[in-house]
C-alpha cells in the first residue's frame, strides 16, 4: 500500500506505507522528529553486515575449489554462522567466477583446434 500524505504541490506521497499505518516512515504523524533525526543519522547502519570473525582464505584456481566453497559456504549458513546476504554474496561471486574459468578454458580449446587446423592445411 502506498502512503496517502498528500505533498504541499498536490501530488500523493509515493513511498510504501508502514504495515499497520496508511503512512509511510516519514510523513507517519506517530514517529517524533527526534525518531526521524536518529534514523537520518544511523542512516544504512543498521542494513549493513559484518562477520563476527573473518572467514578462512580460500585458495580459488580451479572450479573444483570453487565447488568446495559453496559446499562450506552451505555448511555455514545451515549451521548459522553465517548471513543469508553474505552467502548471497558469496554464491553470486563464485557462478561468476565459475563462468571466468569456462570462458578460459573454452578459449583454450578453441586456440588448440585453430593451431590444429592450421597445421593441417599447411601441410597440404
Amino acid at each position: 500500500m502506498r502512503c496517502t500524505y498528500i505533498k504541499p504541490d498536490g501530488e500523493r506521497c509515493n513511498a510504501n506505507a508502514m504495515s499497520g499505518t496508511n503512512y509511510c516512515f516519514t510523513h507517519n504523524p506517530d514517529i517524533n522528529d527526534q525518531e526521524r533525526e536518529q534514523a537520518r543519522t544511523r542512516g544504512g547502519q543498521a542494513r549493513a553486515l559484518t562477520l563476527a570473525k573473518p572467514l578462512p582464505l580460500l585458495a580459488i584456481n580451479e572450479p573444483e575449489d570453487a565447488v568446495r566453497l559453496v559446499i562450506d559456504t552451505i555448511s555455514r549458513v545451515r549451521a548459522g554462522e553465517l548471513d543469508i546476504k553474505t552467502a548471497n554474496c558469496i554464491g553470486f561471486l563464485t557462478d561468476k567466477l565459475l563462468k571466468a574459468f569456462e570462458l578460459s578454458r573454452l578459449k583454450d580449446r578453441i586456440e588448440l583446434v585453430e593451431r590444429v587446423t592450421l597445421e593441417k592445411t599447411t601441410r597440404y
